[in-house]
């Protein structure tokens, strides 16, 4: 038990840190191809926080765990809201812009039920996978279209320090972030799945708790950390997005490469958990709304809501001890 401690340890310290240097070198290369800030901001840099998810999903699926890789996806959502944004809303309140409720809380909702129709059968197939990867891919294109000209977004995007690393070094950082991450995900796998064996508990389980709280921890430093400096949206968006990206690409994933038969507990506990979740936290943001419609086009997110989500997470993994 102890070598698979050490090489999940390990494996997530390369993970995380190999994530940030293929992020400022994919920006740093995307910058001196003269792509616009604000392009890189909603792209590279929002999505970068989801290489790790991405990477052990790929490595997971191409070594037979399936089920490690879903319970990533699924466990990642449910961590970015009860863990992420519950942490982030106690440290500081956040007001959330009316185009989120308009645009990308709607998606969410959308996507959300979306995947959880698909999964229904018990099965996560290629076309199911590949359905999913649509519709990501629509999904960013009209977000892209849509947002490039809201000034009041763009402004506060670009506020956000860009890297600008010269092109050598700049590739330089991509390549070697790239080999870590691949390298990285394998041992994390290999250290997830060893646990999973010693422990007699389904490689399902690993991935929802130690390989989903380790993969969320760059969304938690980035939400945070938008948060203390004033980004309110930009902290909410890096949740929105990401749980996007995990549903409709690293859950994608597993079925495209091969078909998954679902562990019962996906659809009885874990799944709804996250469903659960979700539409609460669109429900604190569209009665927040409501509630100060009368005074601004702003929803209000405070400490409560953030007590009720931490508890929701602790809630889930008592729930998810009590049926081991």
């Amino acid at each position: 038990m102890l070598v698979a401690a050490a090489t999940i340890l390990v494996g997530f310290i390369i993970l995380i840190w190999s994530a940030d240097l293929f992020v400022d070198g994919a920006a740093s290369i995307a910058e001196n191809m003269g792509m616009s800030p604000i392009i890189i901001g909603m792209t590279i840099v929002s999505l970068g926080t989801s290489a790790p998810e991405v990477l052990v999903s790929i490595n997971a699926s191409l070594s037979g765990s399936g089920s490690l890789a879903i319970g990533n996806a699924i466990g990642s959502n449910i961590a970015n809201i009860g863990m992420v944004l519950g942490a982030t809303l106690l440290v500081a309140p956040l007001m959330v812009h009316s185009g989120c409720m308009k645009k990308e809380i709607p998606l969410l909702l959308l996507a959300t039920a979306g995947v959880g129709a698909l999964i229904l059968d018990g099965y996560l197939s290629a076309l199911d996978g590949w359905l999913m990867i649509g519709a990501l891919g629509i999904i960013l294109w009209r977000m892209v279209r849509s947002q490039i000209s809201d000034t009041e977004l763009t402004a506060e995007v670009v506020e956000e320090p860009l890297p600008h690393l010269k092109p050598l070094r700049a590739w330089l950082s991509f390549i070697i972030g790239l080999i870590l991450l691949i390298a990285s995900a394998r041992m994390l796998v290999f250290g997830a799945v060893m646990a999973a064996k010693e422990l007699g508990v389904s490689e399902l389980v690993i991935g929802l708790t130690i390989v989903a709280i380790g993969t969320s921890l760059p969304e938690l430093a980035a939400t945070i950390a938008s948060a203390l400096r004033g980004h309110t949206e930009i902290a909410l968006g890096n949740v929105i997005g990401s749980n996007l990206f995990n549903l409709l690409a690293v859950m994608s994933i597993p079925g495209v490469i091969t078909v998954q038969l679902l562990d019962p507990h996906v659809i009885t506990r874990d799944y709804p958990a996250m469903t659960f979740l979700t539409v609460f936290l669109a429900a604190s943001i569209y009665i927040s709304g409501w509630r100060s419609k009368s005074h601004t086009d702003h929803a209000y997110l405070g400490r409560i809501v953030g007590v009720l989500l931490v508890s929701f997470y602790a809630l889930y993994y008592y729930w998810l001890h009590t049926t081991l």
